[in-house]
């Protein structure tokens, strides 16, 4: 067992608004320059939708993350020969269409114009040509809560039937904020032929050393989950570096600190490293539970006892003990991984979004089932659609934390309205009422303090350059060495 820690985010997305605040305060902080002007490190989605670039999850075009060839895996993009022959050119990767072409509006044109009989307008031009921009053809987010139309959510490669974007009834939508996922078994990291990406062993972030990267864009065509941008000024890569320098600081992520609907959970797992590789090599139903077991119990002595050995100190243990992230991935296990099936054992985690409580009663109702709340088959989001976002294809993975979260609303629906409670409605979703109070609060009033758990880094005991010259860990060592 090799245990380590890695610095981890929930998204709740039963409570995402879709305000974009995030995405904002990141743009403003990290990629508010000349050549990162298309990118969003942190991005909020419209699902069903194409998402940011464009058909991201379609790894039959990209062809990011691992595949399982016999009993190793390999990168889907392609081997040794054909990084080689590829070195100048990336045929998998995303063109900036794809993204969108990053715009300006000429303001100034309102207050220098001449004088006409035409009212003065701002237009819009390329960021990058400077050249006008007739009609603007895509954003960050161009579906933004248009994917209840059939237009966009046909799409959704993730939306195995389109019965139910048929009839305005049955359509649904949410939102899916996204940033890197920081994976235990990064695509990114094993792709790129001068290792400049790595994976740092304090706190498991992975960056960018820019004084390394030669862009060749290997990262930003292995990565499934396209996180990983090329500046096109620089010729660098760049990507998400998870607010280090707050987070050092024991401060949470300028994204999480900015949202309006605190849908976020920061917080430190402990993980056995030797564990990733055969995790990743699960058939993908298989990939949420065998996920599950990498990760390590910080109240076991013996899991303790190997930590420190690896240089992780007694105030990480302890955040990692209290963190609401173990909570809900591990012990409660309502939190799943954004498209396991891509085998890079992402470290973000989200909680699948429920259906509205209905405000109105009424004999037209079809979902009315425990007073206002809808059951489980009744979800107006498809469990299939959630269960090939979040799980692999797996239903019951998806039907587990849906339950628990449907128990959840009931009983305290009942107990503040002083009604009587099914005295088996918590043991059949397997909570009791200890562990469905701590939810509710986790989900509702938790504090600042209780939502983001976060050690300030202690670099007298961490040196996180002589881990890096040390060549990463787990399974990383084999995919540097081996050039994968």
């Amino acid at each position: 067992m090799d245990v380590r820690a890695q610095i981890v985010m929930v998204f709740n997305l039963d409570k995402c608004i879709g305000c974009h605040t995030c995405s904002i305060s990141c743009k403003n902080i990290w990629t508010d320059r000349k050549g990162a002007e298309y990118m969003w490190w942190n991005n909020v989605e419209t699902k069903p939708g194409v998402g940011y670039p464009r058909q991201w999850e379609d790894q039959e075009r990209f062809k990011g993350g691992w595949v399982v060839d016999g009993k190793k895996l390999k990168l889907k993009a392609m081997g040794k020969g054909p990084t080689l022959a590829n070195m100048f050119f990336q045929p998998n990767m995303p063109k900036i269409e794809d993204y969108y072409e990053p715009f300006d509006f000429d303001y100034g044109n309102l207050a220098g114009a001449k004088e006409s009989k035409d009212q003065p307008v701002a237009e819009a031009f390329s960021q990058i040509s400077g050249k006008k921009i007739e009609e603007i053809q895509g954003g960050p987010n161009w579906d933004d809560d248009l994917s209840g139309s059939q237009v966009y959510a046909a799409k959704d490669l993730n939306l195995k039937d389109k019965k139910v974007i048929e009839s305005y009834d049955s359509m649904f939508m949410q939102y899916l904020p996204r940033i890197c996922n920081h994976c235990l078994n990064p695509a990114c990291v094993a792709s790129c032929p001068s290792r400049a990406l790595y994976k740092r062993g304090e706190d498991g972030i992975v960056l960018v050393d820019q004084e390394v990267c030669k862009g060749w864009r290997f990262c930003t065509s292995a990565c499934p989950y396209k996180k990983v941008y090329f500046n096109w000024s620089t010729g660098k890569a760049e990507k998400c570096i998870f607010c280090y320098p707050r987070v050092e600081g024991g401060q949470c992520n300028a994204c999480a600190h900015s949202c309006v609907g605190r849908i976020r959970y920061v917080g430190v797992l402990l993980y056995d490293a030797d564990a990733v590789e055969a995790a990743a090599l699960k058939g993908d139903a298989e990939l949420v539970e065998a996920h599950r077991d990498v990760i390590l119990d910080p109240r076991d002595p013996e899991v303790c006892r190997q930590a420190k050995e690896n240089g992780i100190s007694d105030q990480w243990l302890d955040a990692a003990a209290a963190s609401p992230v173990y909570a809900l991935v591990k012990e409660f296990r309502v939190a799943l991984p954004l498209h396991p099936e891509f085998r890079t054992l992402p470290m973000a985690y989200y909680i699948p979004s429920l259906s509205p409580v209905l405000s109105t009663w009424g004999d037209t109702h079809k979902l009315l089932e425990h007073g206002m709340i809808p059951a489980l088959e009744t979800l107006r989001v498809p469990i299939g659609y959630l269960a090939s976002l979040l799980s692999g294809g797996n239903h019951a993975v998806i039907e587990e934390a849906l339950k628990k979260l449907i128990a959840i609303r009931v009983r305290m629906r009942a107990e503040n309205l002083g009604l009587p409670a099914d005295p088996e409605l918590l043991a059949d979703a397997g909570l009791d009422e200890a562990a469905a109070k701590r939810l509710y609060r986790l989900f509702t009033i938790a504090g600042y303090n209780e939502r983001n758990v976060i050690p300030p880094q202690q670099r007298e005991e961490n040196d996180p350059e002589k881990r890096r010259q040390e060549g990463g860990f787990g399974i990383l060592k084999k995919t540097r060495r081996g050039g994968k």
